[in-house]
């Protein structure tokens, strides 16, 4: 195999088959009702580094503190920054937030992306990823959560979950990931698989003493078997 081919190993029999395996240990998932387009992007950059429950806390604590998206366009930068605090990296994030709502708002003369919803997968993925700050997971979670449209967001739990059960390349990156799961896993599939893979990441197979035994997957994870084996991390595996 060349050097600059890593191997990705991923099929959609494959998929299926381990969305069905994670269903029976974590039971069916109902869609939640989507936010709107800003509205998910703005909390999905609230999230970058970060769990749900703080990113959630400085989301919720932004639309108390404001009326919409135009007051957070207007306030002080410093002020955004203390609001959202609670989700780290709070100097960073707000600067991000209020660039992209000036920009939306020189573009469209009003804070909302619902046009996105008449674009083309390819045109609404590229208006997004235009933003400074946004990268392929964080356009992924808006096309996926907010605008029900094909897209697989690989977070760390995601990447590990999947690098393990595969034994992709380690060399793959999670942006390399996340289009391969695009091609192979069914549109109908992406919203469950993606959020049981995620609670599976945080719970089940976790960054140090997984707990294989307990792991549905283990059957086709040549990284769990060797866990077992060996009673101990793997080290010189990065996922």
């Amino acid at each position: 195999m060349r050097k600059d081919n890593p191997r990705i190993g991923l099929a959609e029999k494959r998929m299926r088959r381990m969305e069905a395996l994670l269903q029976v240990q974590w039971g069916t998932i109902a869609r939640k009702p989507a936010l709107g387009p800003l509205d998910e992007l703005i909390l999905t950059i609230l999230s970058q580094n970060t769990n749900d429950q703080n990113s959630g806390r400085a989301f919720r604590a932004l639309r108390h503190k404001w009326h919409d998206w135009d007051e957070v366009r207007k306030a002080p930068l410093r002020e955004i920054e203390e609001t959202i605090q609670e989700g780290g990296l709070a100097h960073i994030k707000a600067g991000r937030i209020k660039v992209i709502l000036e920009q939306i708002y020189k573009e469209r003369g009003a804070l909302r992306l619902e046009f996105l919803k008449t674009l083309s997968d390819r045109e609404a993925w590229d208006y997004l990823i235009s933003f400074k700050g946004v990268g392929p997971k964080t356009v992924a979670c808006v096309m996926l959560f907010s605008l029900n449209r094909p897209a697989f967001p690989v977070d760390t739990h995601v990447y590990r979950v999947v690098g393990r059960v595969t034994g992709a390349d380690e060399r793959i990156s999670p942006a390399q990931m996340q289009e391969e799961l695009r091609k192979v896993v069914p549109p109908g599939l992406m919203y469950s698989f993606h959020l049981h893979l995620v609670r599976h990441g945080r719970l089940v197979c976790r960054p140090h003493n997984p707990l294989c035994e307990g792991c549905n997957l283990l059957s086709s994870c040549a990284y769990g078997k060797r866990f077992l084996r060996s009673g101990s991390h793997i080290p010189e595996n990065s996922f």
